[in-house]
């Protein structure tokens, strides 16, 4: 059997963009995860049945994950069922986000927990069960991982990837001038170079 890749993309993203990284893998198939989860729940019931039918066609499985697509893939995916890691922009403090955009609602902890679920005005909910389950479940490793990070990364702080890098046991990069967002053209050029220099 050979090796796969595959891309899962960040909120808003698509799975056509896995259509980059074909040239980086010329010996492998190239797939993008197209996932719908919306919440940490969601990830759990549909990224595992997706990753073990890959792992029943592949000896190997290479991830490329993006934002809340590494997030969701970090915590959902198990020891053994892929072969390495490349997560770029990864979600690093979701705790964080979830209490920053409490507080830009006005909610407390104590709301959320009698209401379960709140919208938010920008488009996200927050979610009491997947703040109790982040703080309940730090991140372990699952496989051989490397990070990516921008240090012009909005959602994450620098403290918060290193906390990140080694509860993963994780190589980190940081690019000077990088943003959450890699897609100029300088950015996506050093995005490359990493994931080449590192096959």
């Amino acid at each position: 059997m050979a090796g796969c890749v595959v891309y899962v993309h960040g909120r808003g993203g698509s799975a056509s963009e896995a259509e980059h990284y074909r040239g980086l893998f010329k010996d492998f198939d190239v797939y993008g995860f197209d996932h719908k989860a919306q919440s940490l729940r969601e990830a759990s019931a549909e990224f595992p049945p997706y990753f073990n039918e890959l792992r029943c066609r592949y000896d190997e499985i290479i991830l490329i994950a993006n934002s809340i697509g590494a997030y969701y893939s970090m915590y959902t995916l198990g020891e053994g069922v892929i072969s390495r890691a490349f997560l770029i922009s990864p979600v690093a403090d979701m705790e964080g986000l979830i209490i920053g955009m409490m507080k830009a609602c006005g909610v407390g902890e104590e709301q959320l927990r009698n209401e379960g679920i709140i919208p938010t005005p920008f488009g996200e909910e927050l979610r009491w069960e997947e703040l109790c389950y982040v703080r309940e479940h730090p991140p372990k490793p699952f496989a051989p991982t490397e990070i990516l990070y921008g240090d012009g990364d909005e959602l994450s702080s620098l403290e918060a990837v290193e906390r990140l890098s080694r509860e993963l046991n994780a190589g980190l990069t940081v690019m000077k001038g990088g943003e959450h967002w890699f897609h100029t053209p300088e950015q996506m050029a050093f995005l490359d170079n990493w994931i080449s220099s590192l096959m």
